[in-house]
């Protein structure tokens, strides 16, 4: 059970390797009944591995998948259902659309191989096809279809069976942006009135954010934090989370020493200013070096320093970007540079100085020798 609901998946210690390359390195979730659980991470990072082996599509080297309560894959047990056996529906990321078949003969296909009657299939077909917008266009050629209409058709086709659970992968990836943000809209439409269940894998932190019940946010074949979307945003685990999952400030620092149950943090690029942070970690000692970070949005521009309001940071405004409703300040603190957005009407100035306030509560500490960031050639929310 999943708060309260129906497990309808569950993934155990799944392994895979490639030679000598774990491409999924000992990764557990559950899914529960009506729940959209996404994995979400850069390139490489094993998502779509993963969701191949919950299709069936790949074998795993090690672990257990059980899909309602059976179990459709166990290395201990050297067991391994066909992907067509496991009752899932997947949507892929070029469609799989067959050019030579109409729009009712794609849709159609699951339901043929299953022997379903003809009465039946055109029912169950016409319904899907009304379902995904598509109605009335069941004879087109699927050759005179857009990209947005062919995404539907694979959708229609993935859900006229009535499987268990909807495998995407990254189904929106190869439709222009303005499309893209059309469909993710339909889709979380289309998920909520049928309560789906869904498995659903993006490298897009927007996609994922639009769609997600919970996130699984992957890098290197493993699970880095699991989690609702406030929780794993507002509260990331590791640097990598934090890094992937939206924008982030960071400032480099030395720990000077703790104060009223929180840690005082003397800034590489102003030694003078001391960041105070609630967060206290025992391992983290006076001297050792950190990163405190913060999202933009939790920042706050004034004209004046406001040290009463918690910390506060000189900064001087190099360049401020007009980019019509908003506008993109660049700021210079010592020898680093930040980047914040901000309403048209409170731009600042350039060439005058600014305060950056960073409430206490929103800052993060990390110890400097850990990983920061993603591999350059990823995709993923990058700042």
């Amino acid at each position: 059970m999943e708060n309260g609901k129906k497990t309808i998946l569950n993934a155990r210690g799944l392994v895979k390797r490639f030679g000598s390359m774990a491409a999924v390195d000992h990764v557990s979730f559950t899914v529960a009944e009506g729940e959209v659980v996404t994995l979400l991470g850069p390139s490489g990072c094993g998502k779509t591995t993963t969701l191949r082996l919950v299709a069936g599509l790949e074998r795993a080297d090690e672990g257990e998948i059980e899909i309602h309560g059976r179990t459709v894959f166990s290395s201990r047990r050297r067991l391994s259902v066909p992907p067509e056996k496991r009752g899932l529906g997947m949507v892929f990321q070029s469609y799989a659309i067959w050019p030579h078949k109409t729009v009712f003969e794609n849709v159609a296909y699951p339901l043929i191989l299953r022997k379903i009657k003809s009465a039946e299939i055109k029912r169950r077909v016409e319904e899907c096809l009304d379902l995904v917008g598509l109605s009335g266009l069941g004879e087109r050629p699927a050759t005179l279809l857009s990209g947005g209409q062919q995404q539907r058709v694979a959708l229609a086709r993935s859900l006229v069976f009535s499987p268990s659970i909807l495998l995407l992968d990254e189904p929106l990836s190869n439709l222009d942006a303005k499309l893209r943000a059309q469909m993710r809209v339909e889709l979380t439409r289309l998920q909520e009135k049928l309560s789906m269940t869904m498995l659903f894998v993006t490298h897009d932190q927007i996609e994922a954010m639009t769609l997600s019940t919970r996130l699984a946010v992957m890098n290197r074949g493993a699970i880095e934090q699991i989690g609702p979307l406030r929780e794993v945003y507002e509260h990331p685990k590791t640097p990598f989370v934090e890094d992937f999952l939206g924008k982030v400030l960071r400032f480099e620092g030395v720990i000077a020493g703790k104060k009223d149950n929180q840690t005082l943090v003397e800034l590489q690029a102003a030694p003078e200013c001391r960041l105070k942070i609630d967060a206290e970690q025992d391992s983290l000692g006076t001297g050792k070096k950190v990163v405190v970070s913060i999202r933009p949005e939790d920042v706050r521009l004034q004209e004046e320093s406001r040290p009463n309001q918690g910390n506060s940071l000189k900064c001087v405004v190099e360049k401020v970007i007009y980019l019509g409703g908003e506008c993109e300040v660049l700021l210079s603190f010592g020898e680093s540079r930040y980047t914040l957005t901000v309403p048209r009407s409170s731009a600042p100035k350039e060439g005058k100085p600014i305060y950056l306030e960073l409430p206490t509560p929103s800052l993060r500490m990390w110890p400097a020798d850990v990983p920061f960031g993603f591999p350059q050639d990823s995709q993923g929310g990058a700042h």
